[in-house]
């Protein structure tokens, strides 16, 4: 079941007509787990945004056609982040005061999960996001225990993106981040994991979001004379630094993460100017049973191969790990259902990779669920380590060439 911002006034009519309902409605009513979908629809996360929310209800589908976890149905109510702080926390008070929601999944950026994780903190209930700032595996943002992420964070990107550097021979590269926890996360990452191999960075850069143009950030860095450049860079901020660097006629190569260097870039500035362009994200357990489930899912849902949208595979583990969590538990505590989420997903036990399957295999002992967009073992922070596909845009395509394993 799914709402919508536009059924909030019907939500709350059907709320205040409950309380005078007979006892057996109120019980049926009881009889779910109510989650919210809070995913990027619009904004810099909009590529992937709505395939996210899809796969939530998709796989709560599943979860209740398996009979539920605990008994219970899996309710699902969306809202859109609009990929910004200030949107997203009047959408999560909305889904935690109003809807009463016992859990918040699918928050993509770093800025948007480090706004929301204060109130899932001070409702004492489960905030599940894709994003990668280091902060969000410590206090304050995890004082609780309650924050999990299904994306690497994002010094693994960096450490990622200096393998790739090492590797191609790059020997002077420099830095441009995006003025926020995880555009500087991403570029601080690689300068320690290139500094700890012996090498510098000829010149890094961190400028603010929103301007018109990056031509003096741009020149400052051009003027270092890299061989290559490393940003942590979004899609809207990348297309005018594109189309600037592209103008100077100055080579040099680009190593970027994948929600910058997509198939929308290539749309926006042209193949010509991205050619060769290294584009960097994480690559889902492809070989797993339970991607495969996931893959049928997403292209019914949205007539797209699963691969397109490695966050949507993300939020797909997010249901089956919370609802295999609250079967484990048998019932709806906060507590006890935190402290079976790494029972239910790390070693050992029985590899599992539905939720049907593993719902059953919980009957008889130990599981360990197999996720779609990696192999879902969570860290004492909540953190997992998906593996990073590299892919280079080629004739306006991008091509993985190799996977890069931290």
């Amino acid at each position: 079941m799914t709402h919508t911002r536009r059924q909030f006034v019907g939500t709350i009519g059907a709320a205040t007509a409950l309380i005078g309902a007979p006892s057996i409605l109120r019980a049926q009513a009881q009889g779910t787990f109510r989650i919210g979908a809070l995913c990027p629809v619009t904004g810099s996360g909009s590529p992937f945004g709505s395939g996210m929310q899809k796969m939530i209800i998709a796989a709560a589908e599943a979860v209740n056609a398996a009979g539920g976890a605990a008994g219970r149905k899996i309710e699902t109510i969306s809202e859109d982040t609009q990929t910004s702080p200030q949107a997203a926390v009047l959408a999560a008070k909305k889904l935690i005061d109003v809807n009463k929601v016992q859990a918040v999944l699918g928050t993509w950026s770093s800025g948007v999960s480090l706004a929301v994780v204060p109130l899932t903190n001070d409702a004492n209930i489960i905030l599940m996001n894709t994003s990668g700032a280091p902060a969000l595996s410590v206090p304050p943002a995890n004082a609780k225990g309650l924050s999990y992420r299904f994306q690497a964070t994002n010094d693994r990107f960096g450490r990622a993106f200096a393998e790739i550097c090492e590797r191609e021979g790059f020997r002077r590269p420099a830095t441009m981040a995006f003025n926020n926890a995880s555009g500087v996360g991403n570029t601080e990452g690689f300068r320690k994991a290139w500094e700890a191999k012996g090498h510098k960075v000829v010149e890094s850069v961190v400028y603010e979001p929103n301007q018109p143009t990056y031509r003096s950030e741009l020149q400052k860095v051009l003027a270092a004379n890299p061989d290559v450049i490393v940003t942590g860079s979004y899609l809207a901020d990348t297309t005018i630094i594109m189309r600037e660097w592209y103008q100077s006629g100055q080579p040099v190569k680009w190593v970027m993460p994948g929600w910058a260097a997509s198939p929308e870039l290539v749309k926006a500035v042209g193949p010509d100017v991205v050619e060769g362009i290294i584009s960097v994200d994480s690559v889902s357990n492809e070989n797993a049973l339970s991607y495969k489930a996931y893959d049928e899912a997403y292209r019914k849902a949205t007539g797209q191969p699963g691969q397109s949208n490695v966050y949507a595979a993300m939020t797909w583990d997010m249901v089956h790990a919370l609802a295999l969590a609250i079967e484990a538990a048998n019932g709806t505590d906060m507590a006890a259902i935190n402290a079976k989420i790494r029972e239910v997903s790390n070693p050992a036990g029985q590899q599992v990779y539905t939720y049907a399957e593993a719902k059953e295999a919980l009957k008889k002992g130990k599981i360990n669920f197999e996720g779609a967009s990696s192999v879902l073992d969570f860290d004492q922070y909540g953190d997992v380590t998906p593996d990073f596909g590299v892919f280079f845009i080629e004739g306006g395509q991008l091509n993985r060439r190799y996977v890069v394993k931290i």
